[in-house]
């Protein structure tokens, strides 16, 4: 039997053409993962994984790679994914975690989380720059794939804007990091603060800069839990955010 000739798909040709290929050649759910959070030291690692239906329906107006969008952009698309999708998942993994397990471990269990807490099984999973295992499908690990497949940029939005809500209910917790600004992430002003006041609950410890500024301290108030539970995210996030979206 001859083997099927090979796709070969440009980034030029848009957004949707990698599912669209994958669509043709029997995979009709095309299932995308993307993480926020990954280069932060305080805050929860974020992993969303979304499948968009196919079809005019899911080509979403100013669909992009969550970094290249304002937060204005990113908070409608965000609301036109959790409402256009076949199914939506997100899974919040907090420090603790992440300090026990380490950031790329966490990352790729996030992954296989998120696709689990699907409504759906996708027919195939792309991922976001490395290869994950145990997704249940057929996979393909793409390159700046928030940039070339639609489904992936689609779970980059969802992961990017329930983090940074998430910061922003933190901040409410812990005013004097400056959450709601920087996000957790390691900037000039949110290391003065940690050198000023030392590291919080929701910080990495396992961090050079987190863990050279102070002994650790007992954790308190993490947004999530240990592997296999119930997500517990702020009741100012809002929009449904939890363990896992269905269709819409």
């Amino acid at each position: 039997m001859l083997a099927p000739p090979r796709t070969v798909v440009h980034r030029a040709a848009g957004l949707w053409a990698l599912e669209r290929a994958l669509q043709r050649r029997g995979f009709e759910r095309v299932g995308g993962a993307d993480e926020a959070g990954r280069g932060a030291c305080a805050g929860p690692l974020v992993v969303a994984a979304v499948i968009l239906p196919q079809g005019r329906r899911g080509e979403i107006e100013e669909l992009n790679d969550s970094k290249l969008l304002t937060a204005a952009a990113r908070e409608r698309i965000y609301d036109e994914v959790v409402a256009r999708a076949t199914a939506w998942s997100v899974v919040v993994i907090p420090p603790g975690e992440i300090d026990r397990r380490g950031l790329h471990v966490s990352n790729l269990a996030g992954m296989r989380r998120a696709f689990a807490g699907l409504a759906e099984r996708p027919d195939y999973a792309l991922t976001d720059g490395f290869r994950v295992d145990g997704l249940g499908a057929p996979g393909l690990a793409v390159w700046k794939g928030d940039q070339v497949a639609a489904c992936v940029a689609a779970a980059s939005v969802v992961a990017k804007v329930t983090r940074d809500r998430i910061m922003r209910a933190l901040h409410t917790e812990h005013p004097q990091y400056g959450f709601d600004e920087h996000k957790g992430y390691c900037t000039p002003v949110h290391q003065a603060a940690l050198v000023a006041h030392g590291p919080c609950a929701e910080h990495r410890f396992s961090y050079a800069n987190v863990a050279a500024v102070g002994q650790r301290r007992p954790r308190r108030g993490n947004v999530g839990v240990a592997p296999g539970e119930a997500a517990t995210v702020p009741a100012q996030v809002g929009d449904n955010v939890a363990m896992e979206g269905g269709p819409r």
